[in-house]
């Protein structure tokens, strides 16, 4: 998204995607005229996904080049602050919505200059219900003369079909849709004319705002997947679908405590209806509601037979919001039942869905991990559904991660059940057990260890070859199937890649395979570990100039311009969406700029004087920078944060709170300033 003055005008906007072996680089170019007759400040806004690791953006000005720098947080934070406490832009990688990050930066342009903004960003698809998505989101806010959407996609394996989706893919926008497929190849371009940038569903005179999709699968020849090599380096797809199903036991524990009150508990229990409506004969299972105490369908695991279905959709019709939270008891309560049921041929499955933070019993989370971990001592995944965002996920997702699974968050919409089944989906036909990816004569292996693999996904390991000899390199795969022990071996599916694009293609991959797995390591070890770790995270993402967690870039700019730095957040960072507020601010004061908390959160500010950090307040939310306002107003708020229990501040120059000298700055939850102490 291009923010312009009128008369400004966008010439091009081009996004260009190439996908190879499922890795995906996508150029964003925009250039933009100033047609007016003094400077004006032009704002380069981009939404990206929130897979994807920023790699490179620069900006043509009047023929001199401006190029982002990445560098260790800590190097670049002062500059940030610097640039807030001036009231600048501080270049900002925010979430938006589920699967989007908000890139954004501005310039100042003199009269009749143009600029040309390049950003690059990369990311590896992964595979679900048997196929990938490149998401493509497209937001120039004004129709452009030459806009432009190519994708190119090159797979070996072969291509075994190709379709365009989102809500770019319309009636109104099909003849704007070219998709070719060839074997190895396919292309789809998108080009629609001013006036259809004006008309389609998603469009109007700013122009177009949605999303394309390109969905599609390779071919699966055979059972060891494919695998390349080149540069020293291989990356290895291995996701075989001729195998029969493994029977699982499955336990879902279910949060009712009072905060899913409403839709949310309206939504679970559609949901798990439909989940348990898919469970096969030879599936065992098990269901546990909780609040403070236990609820159980039954105390044991049983068969998925008619009977017991239908007694457990009407245990799941009466599940009722009540009491308080209390996680530990009832995972420890799942993970029982569980080993309680040991089943040769089978694979055990422990699903949590939790909207909030423990209240009751164990509420140390420090010692409910651990607990769990000791329960489950690596005998089966735990996946943990964290419901909205009042849930505290990094608690969930190293619980997770503990236990060879994973935490998705359920976003609090109209869809949240569809969410809740399209993940049991992904999870709910388990083909293998106990993956080894074996590698003689590779090194630097990411994962090579996994408990199940189910339909519909796929297992991607990359590594380096020992002296780059291909020769002595190995690969084979060893793993369980109906208490069966499986070898899947190399037998002339390598693809051994020579030319330039791919040597660049394939250390990339590893990287950022290798910095994915080291964010998620970093989270479950302490102390040296924990420092060697995070030390070789941030030494790959400086080596190939991946913004992650733990970089930022330092957007230079023209002399006299603020040098603008790029965070990129962690999962549970997102923004509030200020949009829907009606936030005062002064007739004269600069355009609402963004900021961060000190806990990585965001929130808007009008004009930004100077920055200050609170303690931790005394209800236990987290410590934030808040900062200064021009303007004086008067407000109500309550305790962390307005939960109900309200009293006034009145709001002298300078913006800070008579009651207890405490800064106040706009909050989420009120279209008023709020302090953020009280």
């Amino acid at each position: 998204m291009l923010r312009l003055r009128k008369k400004n005008q966008q010439g091009v906007f081009h996004i260009n995607s190439t996908v190879t072996s499922r890795y995906a680089t996508t150029v964003i170019t925009s250039r933009v005229a100033n047609r007016m007759d003094e400077s004006k400040e032009i704002e380069f806004q981009v939404r990206i996904p929130k897979n994807a690791f920023i790699s490179k953006f620069k900006m043509l000005i009047d023929g001199q080049e401006y190029d982002g720098v990445v560098k260790p947080k800590e190097q670049a934070q002062q500059q940030y602050t610097e640039a807030v406490s001036l009231g600048q832009s501080a270049g900002i990688v925010s979430s938006v919505g589920r699967t989007l990050e908000e890139f954004k930066t501005s310039v100042t342009v003199a009269a009749h200059k143009k600029v040309t903004f390049e950003l690059t960003y990369e990311e590896l698809l992964k595979r679900r219900h048997g196929k990938y998505e490149l998401q493509i989101h497209a937001r120039p806010m004004q129709p452009v003369k030459d806009f432009k959407v190519d994708v190119n996609i090159n797979e070996e394996a072969g291509i075994n079909f190709i379709e365009v989706k989102g809500g770019l893919s319309t009636k109104a926008l099909a003849n704007a849709i070219t998709k070719t497929h060839a074997d190895k190849q396919a292309w789809v371009y998108f080009y629609p004319t001013e006036d259809q940038q004006k008309t389609c569903d998603s469009c109007s005179d700013q122009g177009m705002n949605g999303d394309l999709v390109i969905v599609y699968d390779v071919n699966r020849d055979t059972s060891f997947g494919d695998i390349k090599k080149s540069a020293g380096y291989f990356v290895h797809h291995f996701a075989p679908s001729n195998l029969p199903r493994i029977p699982k036991n499955v336990v879902f524990v279910i949060d009712q405590s009072g905060s899913m009150s409403g839709r949310k508990i309206v939504q679970t229990r559609m949901a798990l209806i439909h989940i348990l409506s898919d469970l096969a004969e030879d599936d065992f299972f098990g269901l546990i509601s909780f609040d403070s105490q236990l609820f159980h369908w039954k105390r044991e695991l049983v068969q998925a037979t008619g009977a017991n279905l239908e007694s457990a959709r009407t245990f799941a019709r009466n599940i009722r919001d009540r009491g308080a939270t209390n996680i530990n008891e009832a995972v420890l309560e799942g993970a029982r039942m569980l080993n309680a049921h040991p089943r040769e041929g089978s694979a055990s499955i422990l699903i949590l869905l939790t909207d909030g933070d423990p209240t009751t019993g164990v509420t140390n989370l420090g010692q409910i991990q651990a607990n769990v971990k000791g329960a489950i001592k690596g005998k089966f995944p735990l996946y943990c559904l964290g419901f909205g965002f009042d849930v505290n996920f990094e608690f969930l997702e190293k619980m997770s991660l503990q236990n060879d699974g994973v935490a998705r968050r359920i976003y609090e919409d109209s869809d949240a059940n569809l969410q809740l089944k399209g993940f049991y989906e992904e999870v709910a036909t388990p083909l293998l057990t106990d993956v080894t990816m074996i590698y003689l004569g590779g090194t630097n292996l990411t994962q090579t260890n996994f408990s199940q693999y189910y339909n519909g996904s796929e297992i991607v390991v990359a590594g380096q070859i020992t002296d780059n000899n291909i020769e002595t390199f190995t690969p084979q795969v060893v793993a369980i199937s109906n208490n069966k022990r499986l070898v899947f071996s190399d037998t002339n599916t390598t693809t051994v890649s020579t030319g330039t694009i791919a040597d660049h293609h394939m250390p990339r991959v590893w990287a950022y395979l290798t910095v994915k797995q080291l964010l998620e390591k970093e989270l479950l070890v302490s102390g040296p570990e924990k420092k060697s770790v995070t030390e070789e995270a941030l030494r790959l993402s400086l080596k190939y100039n991946f913004v992650t967690p733990l970089t930022s870039m330092v957007v230079t700019k023209p002399l006299g311009e603020t040098t603008d730095v790029l965070h990129k957040p962690k999962e549970g960072e997102t923004p509030p969406d200020m949009s829907a507020y009606d936030l005062p601010t002064k007739h004269h004061s600069p355009p609402m700029h963004s900021g961060w908390g000190s806990s990585g959160r965001m929130f808007s500010t009008a004009y930004l004087r100077k920055q200050d950090k609170c303690a931790q307040n005394r209800h236990n939310a987290k410590s934030v920078v808040w900062s200064h306002l021009f303007s004086t107003f008067s407000l109500f708020t309550g305790p962390d944060f307005g939960s109900g229990n309200a009293h006034f501040h009145s709001l002298s120059g300078g913006g800070n709170c008579n009651d207890c000298n405490m800064i106040i700055a706009f909050h989420k939850n009120y279209k008023f300033p709020v302090c953020g102490l009280h």
